[in-house]
């Protein structure tokens, strides 16, 4: 379980918080969705959680341990990719997943064995070896998700992660993700496509201008007649005219 308490960052005295008095748990195997428009505060909560920010009040505990009092061991417990992954670009691919798997002590021969299946899964076989500055940003997306897996964490936090993956790869992505959680693991993701959220989620929470305002289960919501998350989500977060700005712009 991941769960959020009082949880508060403001980046400046005096300016609005970016996120404010968060309340959130998140369930153990499941597929957890976290929404919002830009700039509502998803990023800024994954990078608390990641223990990249220091919130301003509140805890985050993983599995009951403090992410700002155990961050080494809440870290090991984690793959992470954020919404731009970041490589030394002189590094080939293995070279990278290498040194993942020294940070997080992995013997040699499971290392080179997790390696193995993830490259071959995600279609990098061919472009491993080469430098990480000759990859695409799919390319390199993908790299990110394999290294997030290759220590089998227990959780998964990914900030927009089908962003640059051809429609292969996400495939195959909401594939490892459902069967991450079917083995007892927990997935924390944000996203924009709201289609997406919809069909591969258990639970969704909306953040909106740094407060989250819903949080539900998409078990019942799906069941409902004409059940649609896009146009929950824009009526709650304040864009319900939306078809009338856009009649509006074509006329």
């Amino acid at each position: 379980m991941i769960n959020f308490k009082n949880l508060s960052k403001q980046y400046q005295e005096g300016k609005p918080f970016a996120v404010k008095n968060l309340n959130l748990e998140v369930p153990s195997g499941e597929i957890f969705g976290f929404l919002g428009p830009n700039g509502a505060g998803k990023s800024t909560t994954i990078n608390m959680l990641m223990g990249v920010l220091s919130p301003t009040s509140g805890e985050i505990f993983v599995d009951e341990y403090s992410v700002s009092k155990d961050s080494f061991l809440t870290k090991s417990m984690i793959g992470f990719v954020p919404d731009e992954p970041l490589f030394y670009e002189k590094m080939t691919g293995m070279q990278h997943l290498s040194f993942i798997c020294d940070v997080f002590n992995i013997e040699e021969s499971k290392r080179d064995e997790s390696a193995k299946k993830l490259v071959k899964l995600f279609n990098l076989e061919n472009a491993i070896n080469d430098r990480i500055s000759s990859y695409s940003h799919g390319m390199k997306q993908k790299l990110g998700v394999i290294a997030a897996l290759i220590h089998e964490p227990k959780f998964l936090v990914l900030d927009e992660p089908m962003v640059g993956l051809d429609p292969k790869a996400s495939f195959i992505l909401k594939d490892v993700m459902r069967r991450f959680c079917e083995k007892g693991g927990t997935v924390f993701f944000s996203t924009h496509v709201m289609e997406v959220a919809q069909n591969l989620c258990d639970s969704i929470a909306i953040i909106n201008k740094g407060e989250i305002v819903l949080r539900t289960s998409l078990k019942n919501f799906n069941e409902k007649e004409n059940a649609s998350l896009e146009k929950v989500f824009l009526e709650i977060t304040g864009n319900e005219d939306l078809e009338s700005v856009v009649d509006e712009a074509l006329l």
